[in-house]
């Protein structure tokens, strides 16, 4: 891929230098990396763990968070977000989003808080913030606690303060796709809270204070050294990823804005980091077929909202009860967008789609 060959140099010195220093497991890098990607986000404690799934599941722990507790989150987003909420014995309680920007809509989460919930966890989805502002006045109103979702949100903002340093702790992922991904699983939790970071940095290696001596139960979720090291090499580029995406979004909506596409919609509050470029479309799924007989395969991110499937069905959920979720999971696809893309193949979908809505009149 375009981007492994633009940095494979740097890349392969930081794998040798790992493996030349024959420390490979909580060494340098992961706390170099740790120090780095917490000052990048403005906040004072980063913990490198092994995956995105496992950062909230642990942020999750260190709050406290675990039987008969709830959390009040939003189904249209990646499993993963879900995932860690019922591995940490609590429940998600969902949430229906906003029409336009598809984050949590604010205004609903008052209607679902019980004497059971403990946390408020806003997904910051697609590259752009929810509205924290009111996520936190909520959370204090009711004595909760706020873990925000940036897996996809690297370097985003809201009223210019990064994703990650808006709530009492956060969890991202490096996930190879991701705007800051290495080459296999990654993950952070970021918090400024002392005693929440020393909680963490114990329950990522099996609850241990010092060398073998466990003072609560832990798990085995670290971040190695060549993760970091390669994490520590693309982090110096990471606002270059974003003004491309940035750029290349921009492109999108000039060339697409005369289409009857409904276009991505950026807060005045947010700077939108654009991991993903989705469009909506009524005629959807017609539009994705007519542009496989043109080799251009694109993604539904998500085509299933989550209360409606079958691993999840515990929880009671059923068709109707989000509208809003389930209404724009049948019209969103995600246009082509990265870095490397160039400006041809960009125009080249753009085109494809064009064409497609002029000859079916759509």
């Amino acid at each position: 891929m375009a981007e492994y060959e633009n940095e494979k140099e740097e890349i392969h010195a930081a794998i040798e230098e790992v493996l030349t220093s024959g420390c490979l497991i909580l060494g340098p890098k992961v706390k170099q990396f740790e120090t780095d990607y917490a000052a990048y986000c403005d906040v004072n404690f980063g913990v490198g763990v092994d995956n995105g799934t496992n950062a909230i599941f642990l942020a999750l722990k260190a709050l406290g968070v675990g039987e008969n507790d709830e959390v009040i989150t939003v189904s249209n987003t990646a499993v993963a977000t879900v995932s860690a909420i019922v591995s940490a014995g609590a429940r998600p309680v969902f949430v229906d989003i906003d029409e336009s920007s598809f984050l949590m809509d604010t205004s609903k989460i008052e209607n679902v808080i019980t004497s059971h919930t403990k946390c408020i966890l806003p997904v910051h989805l697609f590259g752009q913030c929810v509205d924290m502002d009111e996520v936190n006045n909520i959370a204090k109103k009711y004595n909760l606690k706020v873990l925000e979702d940036c897996a996809q949100s690297h370097g985003a903002t809201y009223k210019n303060f990064k994703a990650g340093s808006l709530s009492d702790i956060a969890a991202t992922s490096f996930y190879p796709t991701k705007i800051l991904g290495t080459y296999g699983d990654g993950g952070m939790v970021l918090t400024n809270n002392t005693e929440l970071n020393n909680r963490l940095l114990r329950l990522r290696f099996y609850g241990q204070e010092g060398a073998y001596n466990a003072v609560e139960h832990g798990y085995n979720c670290r971040l190695d050294e060549i993760h970091a090291a390669i994490l520590l090499k693309k982090l110096n580029h990471i606002e270059e990823y974003i003004n491309k995406r940035r750029f290349l979004a921009a492109q999108y909506t000039h060339i697409l804005g005369d289409t009857s596409l409904i276009l991505p919609d950026e807060s005045l509050s947010t700077k939108h980091a654009y991991y993903l470029y989705v469009v909506r479309h009524l005629r959807r799924d017609l539009i994705l077929e007519e542009l496989k007989k043109r080799s251009i395969f694109l993604n539904i991110h998500y085509p299933l909202p989550i209360h409606l499937m079958e691993g999840y069905k515990d929880l009671n959920y059923k068709k109707g009860d989000l509208p809003v979720t389930e209404k724009i999971t049948e019209e969103i696809f995600s246009l082509p967008l990265y870095p490397s893309l160039t400006a041809d193949q960009q125009l080249f979908v753009s085109d494809a789609i064009h064409d497609i809505i002029k000859k079916h009149h759509l």
